[in-house]
């Protein structure tokens, strides 16, 4: 652990939240001479005070050890490299059009893969009355289940969670262009299917 870069890095995120070196050491209980000799790159933060640290400055305690936040690239927001993430956990269903960093329930989550719609998994759709009616012959038990399912477009994501027990049928308005249809199945992973 490089002190120096650590210390830079505190600085930054510090002046970025408009705080002084007092308001800061204030919230960690400490001497605003400690944080002040951490930006001087003279020491580092104690492991006890981390969590707190990273809480405080909003960023993860791996970025505060590294010294440096290492941001994605920037991809104006491109959907053709939308990628959904999934807490096995909690059911909690994230997106992202970089690299993003996610963790959820104290676990890293990796980027779901998505393969073509199998048979087992082959959604029907209709338009009725300028929506989509999605519906699929799965089951709906709380051990397996259809979790979620987005048409993803050019330029938006629209995205329904489903529960166990739920009929797996879904209403989404009918876009205008190009739509690709995921379903996300708690055994079987991600599945697509174009529109």
């Amino acid at each position: 652990m490089d002190c120096s870069k650590v210390g830079k890095l505190i600085n930054q995120l510090r002046t970025e939240k408009g705080m002084t070196q007092r308001q800061l050491a204030d919230q960690l209980n400490i001497s605003d001479k400690t944080i002040s000799k951490w930006e001087r790159g003279l020491g580092c933060p104690d492991v006890t005070l981390l969590g707190e640290l990273s809480s405080v400055l909003g960023v993860e305690i791996e970025k505060i050890l590294a010294g440096d936040l290492h941001p994605n690239e920037k991809d104006s927001g491109n959907m053709k490299q939308l990628k959904f993430y999934y807490c096995q956990t909690c059911g909690n269903v994230m997106t992202g059009t970089g690299n993003p960093s996610l963790s959820c329930c104290g676990r890293i989550l990796e980027p779901l893969q998505a393969q073509n719609a199998s048979d087992q998994h082959q959604p029907s759709v209709e338009v009725i009355d300028d929506e989509y009616f999605i519906t699929l012959d799965h089951e709906m038990s709380k051990s397996h289940y259809i979790s979620f399912a987005a048409l993803v477009t050019f330029d938006s994501v629209m995205l329904v969670k489903l529960y166990p027990e739920q009929d797996p049928q879904i209403r989404m308005p009918k876009l205008r262009r190009r739509t690709v249809l995921y379903l996300y199945c708690t055994q079987h992973g991600l599945f697509k299917q174009q529109i």
